[in-house]
């Protein structure tokens, strides 16, 4: 089956979900090919999953102050901070007929594809269910997936450099729990590329577009102009709007 594969770019976090839902939209129509792409979170944004509480989890002050997006995504999950200079985020979208049906063996398999990219950065990252990538005992990257209307989105971070201070001060963590010993816990269960490596970051795209690509037809191309209309309209009317970031 061919793949598009789009390459990296910058969105604000609005388009990026936005994107995510026109592209499941045009390929339910039989208007697009199932698609992995590869984006950025420009400016930074904190993205919520679809079932939690905005104000129990993000400071929302302290993220307009910072000029940091707030997101609901469609995906479930905790909150996440995306740094615009810290990730790689990629969306690999389809119908389920593409990928196991069980939802374990599901992210089991495309993250497969994340610890090969890993492996050629020389870093031995494995799979942990039932939605990380680990190395040894620390998370590297994070997974969230949906299915709906016979397709599947799966997208995820592969974090290549952690600000732990920042990120709590944009999340709601009780001020007192903010202490050292704790931004020393998070430190220890979590890392990144550059923890392990120099390596640009262009190349570690480059290396997730090699591993997504190893037993998939491949066809380079870009947004479609349906497509990027669909998500201006998606993003101003749905993910920009109240109704969807504080539905709860």
């Amino acid at each position: 089956m061919q793949f598009r594969m789009i390459h990296f770019r910058y969105f604000d976090a609005f388009m990026n979900m936005a994107l995510d839902e026109a592209i499941m939209e045009g390929i339910r129509a039989g208007k697009a090919l199932p698609t992995i792409r590869f984006y950025g979170w420009k400016p930074s944004a904190i993205s919520i999953g679809y079932f939690q509480g905005v104000r129990n989890e993000v400071n929302l002050e302290a993220c307009r102050e910072a000029g940091v997006d707030v997101i609901r995504r469609m995906t479930g999950g905790g909150a996440v901070y995306h740094d615009t200079e810290g990730e790689v985020t990629y969306s690999i979208i389809g119908p389920l007929s593409l990928f196991p049906e069980n939802i374990l063996e599901s992210y089991r398999y495309i993250c497969g594809d994340l610890v090969d990219a890993f492996a050629t950065l020389e870093i031995n990252a494995h799979f942990e269910p039932i939605n990380d990538i680990m190395v040894m005992d620390q998370k590297i990257s994070g997974n969230a997936q949906t299915r709906r209307g016979g397709i599947l989105l799966q997208h995820g971070t592969i974090l290549y450099r952690v600000d732990v201070e920042k990120m709590f001060t944009l999340l709601n963590v009780d001020k007192v729990k903010v202490s050292d010993k704790l931004i020393k816990s998070v430190k220890k269960r979590v890392t990144s590329i550059s923890d392990y490596s120099d390596v640009p970051i262009k190349k570690v795209i480059k290396a997730l577009e090699k591993s997504f690509s190893w037993d998939r037809e491949i066809i380079r191309a870009g947004y479609s102009a349906e497509e990027m209309a669909r998500a201006r309209q998606l993003a101003e009317e749905k993910y920009r709007t109240d109704a969807w970031v504080a539905m709860r």
